[in-house]
């Protein structure tokens, strides 16, 4: 069986797109050139950052995807929105409680969304 390990995003410009992933990740790529950015998270997890003029086959629009924090509670979820908000990404969604848990939705400078989650407590 195989599982996924590397998520890539279409970007404008990955020098550019660094400067809020570094921050949102804590972490500085592993790999940088004018095309590309790579991270490798502490679970082993990669994320490339691709510059979507060179990307083949030519990636769709952005926005019908999402990367996904699960935060252990919604006092994370909140600090995190006033964090990012900081940071100037755009809220798409202010935090709100839905079926899954407590959420916000943010997007970054290519539209990518970014939710931050803390899953609901399961009934007993």
């Amino acid at each position: 069986m195989t599982s996924p390990s590397y998520a890539l995003l279409a970007v404008t410009d990955p020098r550019q797109s660094i400067k809020i992933y570094n921050r949102l990740l804590g972490l500085e790529p592993v790999e940088l050139s004018d095309t590309f950015a790579l991270y490798v998270l502490p679970t082993g997890w990669k994320l490339g950052l691709w510059k979507k003029d060179g990307m083949e086959p030519t990636p769709l629009a952005s926005g019908g995807s999402e990367l996904a924090f699960n935060l252990p509670d919604r006092s994370d979820v909140d600090w995190l929105h006033v964090e990012w908000s900081g940071l100037g990404l755009v809220i798409v969604q202010s935090p709100t409680e839905l079926d899954f848990g407590y959420t916000f939705v943010a997007a970054d400078s290519d539209g990518h969304r970014l939710r931050a989650f803390a899953l609901s407590e399961s009934p007993t």
